[in-house]
């Protein structure tokens, strides 16, 4: 093995904790630090690392995506767990009673998710319930998502679906920089 010399690689490119100053954030974090530290459970130590991550990489859940993956018959009666906002979905007719735990839930999600016999709780009172996490199924939205990530690589070379900045659409307005 060489000797790194010039301590190019010295820095460590992974958070160790939020960048946020965000007291309740930064209480979570002390209790799944202790959590991850004293118990063997991988549970803890992802929510951790889940704690940490900027709000680009925690994106917002929708409970339409919450519902279609709670529908098999392994994952009744287990408590969803998102690190991150979950949003409502008006589209859906039928929700069944489910338990969720999040950071945030958006005013209309909470009241659609009660209104049908579900229950909200907070990240202690799932420390308290599911110390191991025990039961839960952890869940993200999808990181893609984001509008900024269609135009991610280099438009117009073969096989590239990176999606070009133009003015806009149409065959005169192929090239992104003309005046």
């Amino acid at each position: 093995m060489g000797i790194d010399i010039n301590h190019k690689k010295d820095r460590k490119v992974h958070r160790q904790e939020p960048k946020s100053q965000n007291v309740y954030l930064r209480l979570l974090v002390k209790l799944y630090r202790f959590l991850g530290r004293r118990t063997n459970a991988e549970f803890n130590k992802v929510i951790l690392r889940r704690l940490f991550m900027s709000r680009q990489n925690r994106p917002a859940l929708s409970l339409a995506r919450i519902v279609r993956q709670m529908k098999s018959k392994q994952r009744a009666n287990k408590i969803v767990v998102v690190v991150g906002t979950v949003t409502d979905d008006k589209r859906l007719f039928k929700v069944p009673a489910l338990t969720v735990c999040a950071l945030r839930f958006t005013e209309a999600a909470r009241a659609t998710i009660i209104k049908n016999g579900g229950k909200i709780i907070t990240f202690e009172q799932l420390a308290i319930q599911a110390p191991l996490g025990q039961n839960t199924v952890i869940m993200q939205g999808r990181r893609r998502a984001r509008e900024a990530t269609s135009h991610y690589g280099a438009p117009g070379v073969p096989k590239s679906k990176a999606k070009p900045f133009t003015r806009a659409r149409g065959r005169n307005h192929e090239h992104h920089n003309k005046a």
